[in-house]
């Protein structure tokens, strides 16, 4: 990493001779975990081949890169941007080959995910409230109740699924939309849950879940509040188990070694631990093995290993 009078870039030497440079043009990631860096040549984005990864407090290589070389040459399609902005403009796309080139305008970006994304085009929205400020009941945009369960289930799913192979591009969906209709069959269904990766499959292994399969609508916004930042609050998280495996109830936890007040505190370490992931791996300076990243799995269900970690910290 250099410091130049246009701004930070990754560099290449072999031998102290310079033989690439490229600038940090676009930071991907919130920087919670982790941050990955792209750069813009010739209408086209590249992903830098370092990551700095936040739980580490250091640089490695990015997901999926070479750790003995650097890499400078993975473009970055617009199916990336469709879950990771709200969107990006496209100037030109052609064949090249059995490959898709895409060209795109250059800072033409909506960063993060904007309330369109769930709540679809808005324009006639912010025209009608303006010219009818006292009017509290929201017009002209989708509102999530109105969704059957699985339109809500589809609409988390277009990004919390992984990668499939897409029949039109995630951007174009639209709250109400079927998820099937935008990615080609045998895709957010995989016939073995214990072969998914708790990295982006969200919605596999939710669905996957005894809780899900019981339950009558359950779906994302059960257990999450989209406009809240509630990450870490386990307590919260736990306090929606408790809407259904009640204290008295016969779903309730079945440990007695601890009080009901306890248990109900924190359900989520014990049935949906952190988890590592076989598809993000770090490899930073000085490791000879790859540690892999870690994510919460949705996959409800009793985890012995992990209860006892939990107990074992309790007595701590």
């Amino acid at each position: 990493m250099e410091v130049r009078d246009s701004g930070l870039f990754q560099v290449a030497y072999s031998d102290s001779a310079l033989q690439e440079l490229h600038r940090f043009d676009i930071t991907i990631g919130s920087g919670r975990k982790a941050q990955t860096f792209l750069f813009w040549r010739n209408g086209k984005y590249f992903q830098l081949p370092l990551s700095y990864f936040i739980l580490t407090n250091s640089w490695a290589n990015s997901p999926g890169f070479p750790p003995a070389y650097p890499k400078f040459d993975r473009m970055i399609p617009s199916t990336c941007f469709g879950c990771h902005s709200s969107a990006v403009g496209i100037k030109n796309v052609s064949m090249e080959g059995l490959h898709l080139s895409e060209e795109f305008e250059k800072n033409q970006l909506v960063y993060g995910i904007d309330c369109e994304r769930c709540h679809g085009p808005a324009a006639e929205h912010v025209t009608f409230h303006q010219e009818h400020p006292q009017e509290k009941d929201a017009r002209h945009i989708t509102k999530i109740a109105s969704l059957k369960n699985q339109q809500k289930l589809d609409m988390c799913a277009l990004c919390h699924s992984g990668l499939g192979a897409p029949q039109k591009p995630a951007f174009e969906f639209k709250p109400g939309d079927a998820l099937s209709d935008y990615f080609f069959p045998d895709f957010t269904r995989p016939e073995k849950t214990a072969e998914v990766d708790v990295h982006g499959k969200q919605y596999q292994l939710f669905t996957a879940s005894k809780c899900f399969i019981k339950s009558d609508g359950m779906n994302c916004s059960s257990c999450h509040n989209p406009h809240n930042n509630e990450r870490d609050q386990l307590q919260a998280f736990s306090q929606r188990c408790m809407s259904c495996h009640k204290a008295d109830g016969h779903t309730f936890c079945k440990m007695t070694t601890l009080p009901a007040a306890v248990l109900s505190k924190n359900c989520i370490d014990c049935h949906m631990p952190a988890l590592p992931s076989r598809n993000i791996t770090m490899l930073t300076r000085g490791q000879t093995s790859p540690t892999p990243d870690s994510m919460r799995t949705h996959l409800i269900t009793v985890y012995r290993e992990e209860t006892k970690k939990f107990m074992a910290a309790l007595k701590k």
